[in-house]
């Protein structure tokens, strides 16, 4: 992207309107990074999309393909990039060139509400580059906060080291080993930098002991040597040493599959290298995994109230009605993010301002009296807030969603019908659909792996274990996996599983696959 960065800059109208949409924003009370916007060609887009965001990262063939499908995705008009937005300090936010004045407004006051939930909202603490440590109290932040999110600078510097790795190795087995490891980027533990803990590196174990005492018999200082020989001691702590049992490696099921691996797989040192970088990349990327629907349902919000109430005028309200109808749609059988959080959010507000909340409201079973319920307590705007900076999606679903919600917005859960050979509604009860809304958004869908023991059958392999939730692996997912674990591991690896309800375990050694009875 180097040769387009001198052509990228907003033009004098464009910066004018950015001024203002900021002004109002911060009138509304959004506290944001500085943001610098950069207007881009339709394929430039696309090639900043395929990489994520980022002008730059590191070389893989996958990038490529994702541009080629975005690239003939817009040019056969079945879909258009409108913004991108980067979590970074300063963020740096993309408009497409040729979009109209009033697609410009609304993408820079929804870029500004982006940003205003990545510098508040809890889960984002773990992209602090200065964070020192786990953190511990996520909602404590200094004044002004102001931290090192330059992750710009950093994928490019991964880019940097995967590309020397390549120059030395090759580029066949570099992107043969990132292949493997891109397969693996899901098994971290998303709530690693919150745990208060971090993963038991090789080598704590000896450092963590503490030296052995050996009981000595009581005596005067010039008897000492005679009461308590050295050779006595010496002798004494070895056989204590020897006797003490081995301390099992993890101590505790480990979820941050990768980070194990880091620690305790006999990786080269390129290989380490290499894998490190697609950890990191994956933690990045994690907080925008879960907080998708909130994020998405706070942009939203903040720019239909920014452009209706202060920047549009008369002759621009419909063309944005017809473009936010666009993006507000919601196809049958498929959830809306933006749809889902602005309705919630605006849910949320409108209880708050009525006072529908508490014991009082809880208890009243007189609908007439609920229908008509209006304290005119005006928390809606304070609460909104309050829920942007202290929720995920799975808090925010559980907590806000009610029956109420789910009648007014005709939510579903649907699923195929063999009898028909198709999908159709299955129920349109609340629980059904606030466990299918959990369900799909806890851990963002995909398996609890977990790491159980180092050394299984004390034969130096792998023993994984997956925390069954009424799924089955899939199989050709659970070996391809394998596969890719027994490349970084480089001896047999397993997971303890269930399949059909009977405990079993796969096992690759390298060569071959293999499932047998497993007691869990």
């Amino acid at each position: 992207m180097s040769k387009f960065a001198l052509n990228t800059a907003l033009p004098r109208y464009l910066r004018a309107e950015q001024e203002r949409v900021e002004a109002v924003a911060r009138e509304y009370g959004l506290d944001f990074f500085p943001v610098i916007f950069e207007i881009l060609t339709y394929d430039q887009m696309n090639e900043i999309a395929a990489y994520g965001g980022f002008p730059s990262r590191y070389p893989h063939w996958r990038y490529g393909m994702e541009y080629e499908q975005l690239s003939k995705s817009y040019e056969y008009g079945l879909s258009k990039i409108y913004e991108m937005v980067i979590n970074n300090n300063p963020s740096y936010a993309y408009l497409l060139e040729g979009n109209s004045l009033t697609d410009q407004k609304l993408v820079m006051a929804h870029v500004y509400a982006h940003v205003d939930f990545f510098k508040n909202n809890f889960c984002f603490r773990s992209t602090d580059l200065d964070q020192k440590g786990n953190i511990i109290d996520p909602v404590r932040k200094t004044s002004p906060y102001d931290p090192d999110r330059r992750w710009i600078d950093k994928m490019a510097n991964h880019g940097s080291r995967v590309a020397r790795h390549i120059e030395r190795h090759g580029i066949n087995k570099v992107e043969d080993f990132i292949d493997r490891c891109l397969s693996l980027e899901n098994l971290i533990d998303p709530w690693q930098p919150f745990s208060g803990r971090g993963t038991t590196k090789k080598g704590d174990e000896e450092e963590d002991e503490k030296p052995i005492e050996v009981p000595r018999l009581r005596a005067k200082e010039y008897m000492e040597s005679f009461i308590n020989p050295e050779e006595y001691i010496e002798a004494k702590k070895k056989q204590l040493a020897k006797d003490k049992p081995e301390r099992k490696v993890p101590e505790r099921p480990e979820r941050d599959v990768l980070g194990f691996l880091l620690d305790h797989a006999p990786l080269e040192r390129w290989e380490r290298d290499v894998l490190e970088v697609i950890r990191d990349e994956a933690l990045y990327f994690v907080p925008q995994r879960q907080t998708k629907i909130m994020n998405e349902g706070w942009a939203a919000y903040w720019h239909s109230k920014i452009l209706t109430e202060k920047i549009l005028d008369a002759s621009e309200i419909i063309d944005y009605a017809d473009n936010n109808a666009g993006v507000m749609a919601t196809a049958p059988g498929r959830l809306n993010p933006y749809k889902v959080g602005v309705e919630l959010f605006r849910y949320i507000e409108d209880r708050w301002n009525k006072g529908r909340f508490g014991r009082e409201w809880e208890e009243c079973n007189d609908l007439d009296a609920k229908r008509s319920w209006d304290m005119r307590l005006g928390l809606g705007r304070q609460k909104i807030f309050q829920v942007r900076a202290l929720y995920n999606d799975v808090t925010f679903i559980d907590e806000f969603l009610t029956p109420d919600f789910v009648l007014e917005q005709k939510l579903y859960t649907f699923g195929f019908s063999g009898r028909n050979d198709r999908f159709e509604i299955e129920s349109r009860q609340f629980r059904d659909v606030k466990e299918k809304l959990l369900f799909s958004l806890t851990n963002f869908g995909d398996p609890y792996i977990r790491v159980i023991d180092a050394n299984h059958q004390n034969r130096g392999e792998l023993l994984l274990e997956h925390q069954h939730g009424g799924v089955d692996l899939r199989a050709d997912y659970a070996r391809e996996t394998l596969v890719s674990l027994v490349r970084c591991w480089k001896r047999p690896v397993s997971v303890a599983t269930r399949l059909d309800n009977k405990p079993v375990l796969l096992r690759y050694d390298g060569k071959e696959h293999s499932m047998t009875p497993y007691k869990l």
